[in-house]
C-alpha cells in the first residue's frame, strides 16, 4: 500500500509534515497498515517515504550482542578442543620420550626444550602485561585509573541528562548529525565509552561473564544506535534509558574519591542508587512502549506520554496507590507494569523503610567542629555522663575566673540522654557535643585535635574494675598523642601505679603540660594531711574548687565556714616592687596591704629549673618576674599584686583602689614571659650561686668560701619540687662540689699514715651539712689534732627570734628537752665519730623525701589482738580498711608515704596500724614494706575488741576506707560499710583510767600532759590528742563514695539530702572525705598547671617526677645513703596545727585579731598561717559539750580570735628537733619484731603464756618510741 498524505504545502515552504505512513511488517501477501507520524523536512536527506527504520538501531545491538556472544562460545569451544588434542598428542610424546631415551642427543634435547619455554614465556608475558595495563587503566588503583573510572561515570550521567532532553522529542525522527548538538555530543561520549569497553574486554579474565554483566548490556544497547543514527540521519530514542543502571556504581565512585567511609553511608547510598536507578529505567521503558504503541498493533494504540509522567506512574504503582489518572494502554505496557509491580513493590517495601531507617539513624551529632579564630577550644572525653559533665561546666565556667574564652567540645561514641542534652543546650554558646571515639582518627579530625588547646579525659570514679578504666583512659591517650604528638593532655587516673604507663608513651611529656591527675593518690594524700592537721583536706579541697560566696546574715558556723568556702588558689606574677624583698616580708606587705595570702613562689632561671617554694623563709629575695601562688576570692583581687607600686599605691588604704598605674615597671604576664631575666647580685639572692665556686685550703685549713648563704650556713631553701625532677638545692651543691675539690687537694698534700687519716677526716666534716658541723660559742675556729678546721658563727634558729628557742615538731615531741639550742654543739673531729656517721646506713630513700627502712616480712609487723592490746598505742594513726582477696587495690601507699615525709624526724612519725583484712593487706604490702613504724592487726574495723586493742580512744586519727567496689543500683548501700564503721567507733565508750595508767607506767607522759618546754615556744602551742571517754569525740575521717550518704554520718545535724556536699557539717568539719570533690582539679589544672605542682606537692608530702620514675621502674621505695644533696631535700616546710589556749601566742586567743596572730607568727616563726580550725558554737560565747570542728580559710585580718581556736599554719624544718630523740629512737638500732615498732610496751614479765625466752628476744628488739 502506498502512503497517504493528510496534509501538504503547497508553496514548497520548509514547514514539517505530518505524514501517515503505512508500510508492510512482513511479506506484501499478508500486511497490515502501520500509521505513525515522522517529522520531516525537504533538505533533510531522511528518507522521502517517511518509512520508520527503529528495527535498524535495534538489529545494530542485537547483532553486536548475539554475535559477539557466538564468537566468544565458539572461540572457547575451539580452544577447548585443541587443548584436549594437544593434551592427548603429550601423552604420546612423553611416553615415546621415556621408551626411547637415546634416540635424540642430550644437548639436542635440551636446546629443543629451551626454544619451546622462550617462545611460550614469550608469548605469556605479551599477553600478560597488556591484561596488566588494560586492569590498571579500568581500576581504582592508580591515580589515572580513578580519574577514568570517575570520567566513566560523569559521561554516563551526561549521556543520561541527554536522553532526558530528547525524551521531549518524538520516538524517531530524522536529524542531521553537523546540526544536531545534542547528537554530537552523545557521539562523543559513546566513542569514549567505546574505548573503555575494549579496556575493560581485554582486562577481563572471563571473557564470558564480562559480555554478560549489566554494563556490558548498557553499552550494547546504547553505543552501536548511535553510529546509525549518524549513518541513517536518523535518531530513535529507543534504548538510551539503561544508561540509568550507571547509577548503581554511584556508591563506589564516592568511596574511590574517600567521599564516603562510613558503612551506614556506603549502604545509604546503595540502597538510593539502586532504587533511583531502577525508578528511572522502568520509567523509560513505559515511555519507550506508550509513545510507540504495540507492533501488532500496527503502533495503533499509543499514547503521548512524557518521560516525568512515566517516572510519576511508576512511582504510585510501587507504591500500591494507583490514583489512575495515568496508566498504562498498550499490551507490552500493561504486561512489564504486571512483572514490575511485584518487584517494584517489594523493593518499595523493603529499600524504602531502610532508606528512612539509615536517615533516621544518623548520628545527630556527626558533624565537625568549625574553629573560631580567636577563640581557643578544649577537647573533653571519657566517661561523659550529666554527673561529671555538670561538676566540670560549674567549676570551668565560674564566674570568679576571668573571662572563659574558651569553647568546651565534648566528643563521646554514645549520644547523651535527654537531661545532658538539656545541659548542653543551656551553655550552647560555649559547649558543643559530638559524637565519636578518639580511638578513631576520622574522629579526632571532626572535633580538630590538632588545634585544640587540650584534651581533658574524665575517668568513672565509680567503676568497678579501676585498672581497667585506667587501661582505657590511657589507650586514649595513645591515640591522641598518635594522632597530634603536640596536643596537651590532662587525664585522671584512679590508680597510682597506672601512671607508670604513662611513661611509656614516646610524645608524653609533663614538661609541656601533659599531667595525670591520679585520684587515688590524691585522696589519699588528702586524707593523710588530714591526719596530720584535722580540717586540712576540707580546706584543700576548697581551695581548688570554684565556689560562689554564699552570703548569710545570720551569726551562724555557716557564715563564717562559706566566707573561707569562696577562695581560691590563683597565680600572678609579682610587681617590680616586691624585688629584694625576703618572702615574709613580701607576704605580710601583701596580707595586710593587699588583702592577699601568698603562700608560695615559683622561681626560673638559666641556672636552674623551675621549683615551687612554699614559705621558703627569710633567705629568698624577690626577683622580677617572680610567679606567686596566692589564696583570694576571685582573679580579679589577685591582679593587685601585679599592679602593685609603691610610688603609688604606698599610702592607699582601700585595696580596691589599687589599680594599674603609669609607673615605668616590668610587668609580666604568661603570654610574654619568655624565661627571664638577668641574674641578681648573690647579696639579694641568696638562692642563686657561682657555678664553679673555688675552694681554699690555707695550712690545711678548709674554709668555706661562697655566697653569705653558705657562709653564715644558712642553707635551707625549701625545695619542695622541681619541674624538671632535680631534687639538689643549689646549696647543697655548692658544698658537694666545695668537699671533692677539698678532697682532691687533700689527697694530694696529707702524707702516710695519721696525716692522711686526718686529712680523711677533715674531708669527711667539710663534706658534712652545714647543721652537722661543729660550731664554737666564741669563736669561729677548732682544733682538730695538729690541724684547724675553719667554722662558721653558730646561727640563730630560722623559726625562733633567739637562739635558744627551738621548733617543736607538729603535735608531736612533748618530751623533748627545752634547752637544746637549733645547732648544738656535735664533735665531729673525734676518729671514732667520724666512723659512726659514715656507717652504712640507709635512713632515707635515695631521693631524701621519705623515711625508709629494710623491707620486713608481713608476718614480723602484723600483731593479735592480744599483743596489741598489751601493746600501748598512744598519738598514732588507725587505719580501718574494708577489702578482701577480690578487692581492687587502693594503694595506701599514698596514704602512708605523707606520714613518713623526711620533713619529719624520726621520733615525729605517727605509727600507723591497719586494722582489715590480713589477705588483702598482704598484696598491699608489697608497697609497705620499706616505711617504718607500720603495724597490722587482722580483724575487722566493725570489732570494737579490735578497736580497743588498738586503742582508738587514744590515736590522732582514724581513718576508714573501703577497697570494696559495690555494683549495687542503690547508691546509698554503697558506703554502708564505712558508715557502720564510723558510726560503730562514734557510739563506743571508753575508761581513761586504763589509758592513764598504761600510759604513766615506765615514766610515759601521754601526748598533751608534757608542759616542761618554755612558755614562749611554739612548741608549747602544738595540738595534741588528749584521751577520750566517748568515741564520739574520737577523730575521725571517712572516705566515702556517694556524695549524698554524708548525711547518714552525723546524727544531729540538718543537713539537706540534696545539699551539695561541700555545704554538710561533715565535710566543713573535715571528717568525711569523697573523690567527687576532685572533680575540680581538671579544670583548675587547665588554666594552670602549677596549682597541681602545689597541691601534689602539698599532700604528697614531696612527690616529685623523679620519685614517680623510680617507683615506675621497681613498684618500691629504694634506700640511699645519706648525702648532703638527700638532706637538704629535708629541710622544707609541713602544715601544723598551732592552739592559742596557751603558748607563745596565748595573749592573742581571748580576743585578739587574727591579722596580728599573722604578722607574729611570720616575724618571729617564719610560720605561715591560712586558716582556723574553731569549735562549731564557738560563737554562741557560752560553754558547749560540742567538740565539733570547722574550717575557715583565710580570715580577714579583723577576725576575731578565741582561745580554742587551732590555727592551720605551714612551719619551717628544724634541724635541731631530731637530737632529742637519738637516744631513744634510730633507724640503725631498729629490729624488726611482731611488735609495732613504735609503741611503748608492758615489760614482758607481765604477759602470762609466754617462754622466757620469747620474754627475753621481745625485750631486746621492741624500741621504746613514741
Amino acid at each position: 500500500m502506498l502512503p497517504t498524505e493528510e496534509a501538504e504545502d503547497d508553496d514548497g515552504d520548509e514547514k514539517q509534515l505530518s505524514i501517515i505512513m503505512t508500510y508492510p511488517l512482513a511479506a506484501p501477501s499478508s500486511v497490515r497498515n502501520m500509521d505513525v507520524i515522522i517529522p520531516y523536512t525537504s533538505d533533510m536527506p531522511c528518507d522521502p517515504r517517511g518509512q520508520r527504520m527503529w528495527w535498524a538501531f535495534l538489529a545494530s545491538s542485537m547483532v553486536t550482542f548475539f554475535g559477539g556472544l557466538f564468537i566468544i562460545l565458539l572461540w572457547r569451544t575451539f580452544k577447548y578442543l585443541w587443548t584436549l588434542c594437544c593434551h592427548c598428542k603429550g601423552k604420546k610424546k612423553d611416553v615415546q620420550r621415556v621408551s626411547n631415551p637415546v634416540v635424540l642427543s642430550d644437548g639436542v634435547i635440551k636446546v629443543v626444550g629451551q626454544r619451546e619455554s622462550e617462545v611460550a614465556v614469550t608469548e605469556v608475558g605479551w599477553m600478560t602485561s597488556v591484561k596488566d595495563w588494560a586492569g590498571v587503566m579500568i581500576s581504582a588503583q592508580t591515580l589515572t585509573g580513578r580519574v577514568l573510572v570517575v570520567l566513566v561515570f560523569a559521561l554516563s550521567i551526561g549521556a543520561l541528562v541527554i536522553y532526558f532532553i530528547d525524551s521531549s522529542k518524538p520516538i524517531e525522527s530524522c536529524q542531521q548529525f553537523d546540526k544536531d548538538y545534542t547528537l554530537q555530543i552523545d557521539m562523543a561520549f559513546n566513542v569514549f565509552f567505546l574505548l573503555y569497553f575494549g579496556l575493560r574486554f581485554i582486562a577481563a579474565n572471563d571473557k564470558l561473564w564480562f559480555w554478560l554483566e549489566v554494563n556490558s548490556v548498557v553499552d550494547f544497547f546504547t553505543v552501536p544506535p548511535v553510529f546509525v543514527s549518524v549513518y541513517l540521519n536518523r535518531s530513535w530514542l529507543g534504548l538510551r534509558f539503561l544508561r540509568a543502571l550507571r547509577l548503581i556504581q554511584f556508591s563506589e565512585i564516592l568511596q574511590f574519591l574517600n567521599i564516603l567511609k562510613t558503612s551506614n553511608s556506603i549502604k545509604l547510598v546503595n540502597l538510593c542508587s539502586i532504587f533511583i536507578s531502577t525508578w528511572l529505567t522502568a520509567a523509560g521503558f513505559i515511555h519507550l512502549v506508550e509513545n510507540s504503541g504495540d507492533p501488532w498493533e500496527n503502533f495503533q494504540n499509543s499514547q503521548p506520554l512524557s518521560y516525568w509522567e512515566c517516572v510519576y506512574l511508576l512511582m504510585v504503582t510501587m507504591s500500591t496507590v494507583g490514583y489512575g489518572d495515568v496508566c498504562a494502554k498498550t499490551t507490552l505496557g500493561r504486561l512489564f507494569m504486571v512483572f514490575f509491580i511485584l518487584g517494584g513493590l517489594a523493593m518499595f517495601a523493603s529499600y524504602v523503610p531502610e532508606i528512612i531507617e539509615l536517615i533516621g539513624n544518623r548520628k545527630k551529632y556527626g558533624g565537625s567542629y568549625s574553629a573560631v579564630n580567636g577563640r581557643k577550644h578544649i577537647v573533653v572525653c571519657g566517661h561523659i555522663t550529666l554527673e561529671s559533665v555538670s561538676n566540670f561546666l560549674k567549676d570551668f565556667l565560674h564566674k570568679d575566673r576571668d573571662d572563659v574564652n574558651v569553647e568546651i567540645v565534648f566528643l563521646h561514641n554514645i549520644s547523651p540522654n535527654l537531661e545532658l542534652e538539656a545541659l548542653f543546650k543551656r551553655h550552647f554558646t560555649q559547649v558543643e557535643f559530638y559524637q565519636g571515639s578518639v580511638l578513631n582518627p576520622h574522629d579526632l579530625a571532626r572535633v580538630k585535635i590538632e588545634s585544640a588547646d587540650a584534651c581533658l579525659i574524665l575517668a568513672n570514679k565509680y567503676c568497678a574494675d579501676p585498672d581497667a578504666e585506667d587501661a582505657s583512659n590511657i589507650m586514649r591517650v595513645i591515640s591522641i598523642k598518635n594522632y597530634h604528638p603536640k596536643i596537651r593532655i590532662i587525664t585522671q587516673m584512679l590508680q597510682y601505679h597506672n601512671k607508670a604507663h604513662l611513661l611509656n608513651i614516646p610524645s608524653w611529656n609533663w614538661k609541656e603540660g601533659d599531667d595525670a591527675i591520679c585520684l587515688a593518690e590524691l585522696k589519699l594524700g588528702f586524707i593523710a594531711q588530714s591526719c596530720l592537721a584535722q580540717g586540712l583536706s576540707t580546706m584543700l579541697a576548697n581551695l581548688f574548687s570554684m565556689r560562689s560566696y554564699i552570703k548569710i546574715e545570720e551569726d551562724t558556723w555557716q557564715k563564717y565556714y562559706l566566707e573561707g568556702v569562696a577562695n581560691e588558689m590563683y597565680t600572678e606574677y609579682l610587681s617590680s616592687a616586691f624585688v629584694g624583698l625576703s618572702f615574709p616580708a613580701v607576704c605580710e606587705l601583701c596580707y595586710v596591704k593587699l588583702k592577699l595570702l601568698l603562700i608560695a613562689i615559683e622561681y626560673k632561671s638559666d641556672q636552674r629549673e623551675s621549683s615551687t617554694l612554699i614559705n621558703p623563709g627569710n633567705h629568698v629575695k624577690m626577683q622580677e618576674g617572680t610567679l606567686g601562688f596566692f589564696i583570694a576570692s576571685d582573679a580579679k583581687e589577685v591582679k593587685r599584686a601585679l599592679f602593685y607600686c609603691k610610688a603609688c599605691h604606698d599610702d592607699i588604704t582601700d585595696p580596691k583602689r589599687i589599680k594599674k598605674c603609669g609607673c615605668k615597671r616590668m610587668l609580666y604576664s604568661k603570654s610574654n614571659y619568655n624565661g627571664y631575666i638577668k641574674s641578681i647580685n648573690d647579696e639579694l639572692n641568696p638562692t642563686f650561686l657561682p657555678q664553679n665556686p673555688k675552694p681554699a685550703l690555707m695550712r690545711v685549713q678548709c674554709a668555706v668560701r661562697g655566697p653569705p648563704a653558705v657562709r653564715s650556713g644558712r642553707v635551707s631553701v625549701p625545695l619542695v619540687n622541681n619541674r624538671k625532677g632535680s631534687l639538689l638545692s643549689p646549696a647543697a651543691s655548692y658544698l658537694h662540689r666545695l668537699s671533692l675539690a677539698s678532697s682532691r687537694e687533700l689527697y694530694h698534700s696529707s702524707s702516710a699514715g695519721t696525716g692522711a687519716s686526718d686529712a680523711i677526716r677533715l674531708h669527711r666534716a667539710c663534706s658534712l651539712p652545714v647543721k652537722y658541723r661543729y660550731h664554737s660559742s666564741h669563736g669561729s675556729t677548732s682544733t682538730i689534732g695538729p690541724h684547724t678546721l675553719l667554722v662558721e658563727e653558730e646561727q640563730q634558729s630560722a623559726l625562733s627570734p633567739k637562739k635558744k628557742q627551738r621548733n617543736g615538731g607538729m603535735r608531736s615531741s612533748p618530751t623533748c628537752s627545752p634547752k637544746i639550742i637549733r645547732h648544738d654543739p656535735l664533735l665531729v673531729p673525734g676518729h671514732d665519730q667520724m666512723e659512726t656517721m659514715d656507717e652504712n646506713i640507709k635512713k632515707y630513700d635515695s631521693t631524701g623525701m621519705f623515711h625508709w627502712c629494710p623491707s620486713k616480712d608481713i608476718e614480723k609487723v602484723t600483731l593479735t589482738r592480744s599483743e596489741a592490746a598489751m601493746t600501748v598505742l598512744s598519738g598514732h594513726v588507725v587505719v580501718c580498711i574494708f577489702g578482701d582477696v577480690k578487692s581492687a587495690l587502693i594503694g595506701l601507699r599514698n596514704l602512708v608515704m605523707p606520714l613518713r615525709a623526711s620533713n619529719f624526724h624520726y621520733h615525729e612519725l605517727k605509727p600507723i596500724v591497719f586494722v582489715g583484712s590480713l589477705e588483702y593487706l598482704k598484696r598491699e604490702w608489697e608497697t609497705l614494706h620499706n616505711f617504718p613504724k607500720v603495724s597490722i592487726l587482722p580483724g575487722t574495723p566493725l570489732s570494737r575488741a579490735d578497736l580497743r586493742a588498738v586503742n582508738v580512744n587514744l590515736c590522732d586519727m582514724c581513718v576508714i576506707l573501703s577497697a570494696n567496689q559495690n555494683n549495687i543500683d542503690d547508691a546509698s548501700l554503697q558506703d554502708k560499710e564505712c558508715i557502720l564503721a564510723s558510726l560503730n567507733i562514734k557510739s563506743m565508750q571508753f575508761d581513761d583510767s586504763i589509758g592513764l595508767l598504761q600510759a604513766n607506767s615506765q615514766g610515759f607522759t601521754p601526748p598533751g600532759m608534757d608542759r616542761s618546754s618554755p612558755e614562749n615556744s611554739p612548741v608549747h602551742g602544738l595540738v595534741r590528742q588528749v584521751s577520750t571517754t566517748t568515741g564520739a569525740n574520737i577523730p575521725i575521717i571517712t572516705e566515702l563514695v556517694n556524695d549524698s550518704n554524708v548525711q547518714f554520718l552525723d546524727q544531729d545535724d540538718d543537713d539537706d539530702p540534696d545539699t551539695e556536699l561541700y555545704l554538710t557539717q561533715p565535710f566543713a568539719c573535715g571528717t568525711a572525705f569523697a573523690v567527687s570533690v576532685l572533680d575540680s582539679l581538671m579544670s583548675a589544672t587547665y588554666f594552670n598547671d602549677n596549682i597541681l605542682t602545689l597541691i601534689r606537692t602539698l599532700v604528697t608530702g614531696g612527690a616529685t617526677p623523679e620519685l614517680e620514675g623510680l617507683l615506675a621502674e621497681e613498684n618500691a621505695l629504694r634506700g640511699g645513703y645519706s648525702t648532703p644533696q638527700t638532706l637538704a631535700n629535708r629541710d622544707r616546710c609541713r602544715v601544723a596545727q598551732l592552739a592559742l589556749y596557751d603558748g607563745p601566742f596565748a595573749d592573742l586567743g581571748d580576743g585578739g585579731c587574727y591579722g596580728d596572730l599573722f604578722c607574729k607568727a611570720l616575724k618571729t616563726y617564719n610560720m605561715l598561717c591560712f586558716g582556723i580550725y574553731r569549735l562549731r558554737d564557738a560563737h554562741l560565747g557560752a560553754p558547749s559539750q560540742c567538740t565539733k570542728r570547722y574550717v575557715i580559710t583565710n580570715p580577714p585580718y579583723v577576725f576575731e580570735l578565741v582561745p580554742t581556736d587551732l590555727i592551720f599554719c605551714l612551719m619551717q624544718f628544724d634541724h635541731n628537733a631530731g637530737q632529742t630523740r637519738t637516744n631513744l629512737s634510730s633507724h640503725s638500732t631498729f629490729c624488726p619484731s611482731k611488735k609495732s615498732p613504735s609503741a611503748l610496751s608492758i615489760p614482758s614479765s607481765a604477759r602470762p603464756g609466754r617462754s622466757r625466752s620469747r620474754d627475753l628476744r621481745d625485750k631486746q628488739n621492741l624500741t621504746t618510741a613514741t
